[in-house]
């Protein structure tokens, strides 16, 4: 797109010279790098935002996703030539709490327009198994806090996104004032496929014959308080914590005692956990994804395929079809 280009920090520039970098290197996926092509050039910090971005942006954008498909997106680590893309992009939209070294990186850059998600929509405390906010070591002992102990997960719940999503349209129409009216099109075209998406999970989910599921992930805080379920994590908000063998414990009687079938974990970290407890239990495990990237182990192309197969793993665990 043709703005005006703010000048790099000279330590970004002395950075990527030592690496051997251009500013207008190609990001990993092949594509142009961002800041280097004739369109709305948007970085997105991880799939939910790539996704909106690409929704609503349309033919007018080129999208760059820091965090690459079958990447874990919690503990992202910027590279150099990353940093260099954030800073000859014409947008940055991230959600902020979720992945710490973006928030800093994109709170450094000189980026035009900053887009975060986390003020589009209102992000709540969940807590976790415990009944402590949101706070967890991983079996390294490293501490993942989210931004103010709030659960960043909004993306699960259909009508939090379409929140989600008509901020960022309205951003992208003041950013790029020329396709204002293609944005807010398509802006409207994806919040009514999401209101879509929100009545086929509240009339999927009637009848249902517990209101409990267990997952490995408290990552579907969001999405229960929407459809009235209850959600117990085997770990907290981090998908890599460790739970206590007293929560194990704790959930085979909760399994037991609210009609449990299933244990769910997810594609992008390991199903150890689910499966050990599951054994213990007696249980099933599947798959209910928290779609924080697509790979080629998910079940689905898109958000909304992804989202559909999620509803379908919730109906059969639940006794709702």
């Amino acid at each position: 797109m043709n703005v005006r280009r703010l000048p790099l920090p000279t330590a970004v520039v002395a950075a990527a010279a030592a690496l051997g970098l251009g500013a207008l290197s190609a990001c990993s996926s092949g594509s142009a790098a961002a800041g280097s092509t004739d369109k709305f050039d948007v970085v997105a910090s991880f799939y939910p935002m790539a996704f909106l971005a690409e929704q609503i942006g349309g033919e007018h954008v080129h999208v760059t996703s820091l965090t690459q498909p079958g990447q874990e997106p919690h503990d992202l680590e910027l590279s150099t030539q990353q940093i260099v893309q954030l800073q000859e992009s014409d947008a940055a939209l991230h959600l902020k709490g979720l992945q710490p070294a973006v928030d800093e990186a994109i709170a450094q850059s000189e980026v035009g327009t900053k887009i975060d998600a986390a003020t589009l929509t209102s992000l709540e405390d969940h807590e976790d198994e415990h009944g402590h906010e949101d706070g967890h070591e991983d079996e390294h002992g490293h501490e993942h806090e989210h931004e103010g102990g709030k659960d960043p997960h909004v993306w699960l719940d259909p009508v939090k996104y379409a929140e989600v999503a008509e901020g960022v349209g309205k951003a992208f129409e003041k950013a790029d004032p020329d396709h204002a009216a293609d944005y807010r099109k398509n802006t409207e075209a994806l919040v009514g496929k999401l209101n879509d998406l929100d009545a086929a999970f509240e009339t999927g989910l009637k009848n249902r014959k517990t209101d409990v599921f267990i997952t490995t992930h408290a990552a579907f805080g969001y999405l229960a308080e929407r459809y009235g379920l209850i959600e117990e994590a085997i770990s907290g908000l981090s998908p890599e914590s460790e739970p206590s063998g007293a929560r194990v414990k704790e959930l085979t009687r909760t399994a037991e005692a609210d009609g449990v079938t299933t244990v769910f974990y997810e594609t992008l970290v390991s199903d150890r956990t689910a499966k050990t407890l599951a054994d213990d239990a007696g249980l099933k495990t599947d798959v209910l994804d928290p779609i924080e990237g697509i790979t080629d182990g998910s079940r689905g192309d898109d958000y909304f395929q992804v989202m559909e197969s999620n509803l379908e793993s919730l109906q059969t665990a639940l006794g709702a079809k």
